[in-house]
């Protein structure tokens, strides 16, 4: 019976591949799976089950080896592959019972016996297909998450040439065009992953993003295709409980390195030691400050020296009620309720900055100057804690009002 089925090889192949397609549906698309490759592999694995029945020896299982490799490489989901070899087994078996009607010299116990045999077989080579197949998607996946985390690599670094950014959007799955922006955690150890989770809520938002885990942060470019995406993100990343910097949005994947720059600054910039989230634009001046520290450090010495150099109380004093003062926009009256003193000892300290720092508080540059001078004291850049020791409002944690985030 075997070799006669055998001499019928191409027929049944060709038969086996219609039935199939018309009874699995990832199987009906000519595009995933051509009829010539679904042809050839119904031919090849009924060879194989059929010379097994003839001659004996040990299963030759690479036939289903090769259906379950090509199948995960189509993308063809394992459930419909192992239910196509199924329909297969089936089809066959029931080739092989009606010739076994045309052989009266075939029993019912032989044909028992065989049809045992048969169905072990099958299992066998379904086993087969299914390994081969979970190994080669765990190889294309791999493959897959390195060149994603490349191609995420390639845009955070400005190395993506401008005729393939509407391929690497593609590829990431992302917008080709903005707004996006660009997120900054920072990791406590490295490898370690700050936004755990934020990635599902992301998409389950609809918010595409694309992923990088550094030995020390976790970036993330994230498209905000709506009005309330921005707010939506925000919310995300704060559920978090990490500590990140958010840039300004921007409509170009080629302004990616810019925007990681900002992102960086911003969480530079994060007050205290707790979780929150940054915004570049929520304090600008703040971050040019951050963004260059030397020159920051420069502007402490020159405008608030004489101020740091104080005793530490005084000096704490001082700077804590400048603090206040800046914060209530000017207003020596709603500083002294956030301080819980007179407004007459808020305008007090105040005179007393002006006569160390020979600014006037009055005039709108030199009050600038030692605005811009007490945020990189309260930084975490080399001109915090300048003095001879720390205190109030040194970068030891947040200013009056809410922390960022």
């Amino acid at each position: 019976m075997a070799a006669a089925l055998l001499a019928r090889l191409p027929e049944l192949g060709e038969h086996m591949a219609l039935r199939i397609r018309a009874n699995v549906e990832a199987y009906e698309d000519e595009s995933l799976i051509s009829l010539d490759s679904l042809r050839r592999s119904c031919t090849a694995n009924a060879d194989l089950i059929l010379t097994h029945l003839r001659v004996g020896g040990a299963p030759d299982a690479s036939s289903a080896r090769e259906t379950g490799r090509l199948r995960a490489e189509q993308g063809v989901p394992l459930a419909d592959t192992l239910h196509a070899y199924r329909i297969g087994s089936q089809f066959l078996w029931t080739e092989i019972l009606g010739e076994a009607r045309a052989r009266p010299e075939v029993s019912d116990d032989l044909l028992l016996s065989e049809s045992t045999e048969f169905w072990a077989l099958s299992g066998l080579y379904a086993e087969s297909v299914a390994v081969a197949y979970r190994e080669a998607a765990a190889e294309l996946t791999s493959q897959g998450q390195a060149r994603r985390s490349a191609l995420v690599e390639a845009l955070f670094t400005g190395i993506v040439a401008d005729r393939t950014l509407w391929e690497t959007a593609r590829e990431l799955e992302l917008p080709e065009h903005g707004p996006y922006a660009v997120a900054a955690a920072r990791a406590g150890t490295p490898g370690e992953e700050p936004l755990t989770g934020a990635e599902a809520a992301l998409r389950r938002a609809n918010l595409p993003s694309a992923w990088r885990l550094l030995p020390d942060q976790q970036l993330a470019l994230i498209a905000l295709p709506t009005a309330s995406a921005e707010t939506t993100c925000l919310g995300i990343l704060r559920r978090t409980r990490a500590r990140v910097g958010f840039s300004p949005r921007f409509h170009s994947l080629r302004d990616t390195p810019q925007a990681l720059r900002f992102a960086r600054l911003a969480l530079a910039g994060l007050e205290g030691s707790g979780p929150g989230v940054a915004r570049f634009d929520d304090n600008p001046l703040a971050m040019v400050v951050a963004a260059a520290p030397a020159e920051a450090a420069h502007l402490v010495e020159v405008v608030l020296r004489p101020v740091l150099d104080l005793p530490v109380a005084e000096r704490s004093r001082l700077l804590r009620t400048l603090e206040h003062w800046f914060a209530a926009a000017g207003s020596a009256a709603d500083a002294a309720r956030s301080l819980f003193v007179h407004p007459n000892t808020v305008r007090y300290r105040l005179r007393r900055v002006e006569e160390l720092t020979g600014r006037s508080l009055s005039d709108p540059r030199a009050a600038a100057d030692i605005g811009t001078a007490l945020l990189a004291v309260r930084g975490p850049g080399p001109g915090a804690g300048l003095g001879p020791g720390p205190g109030p409002g040194l970068g030891l944690g947040p200013g009056p009002g809410p922390a960022p985030g």
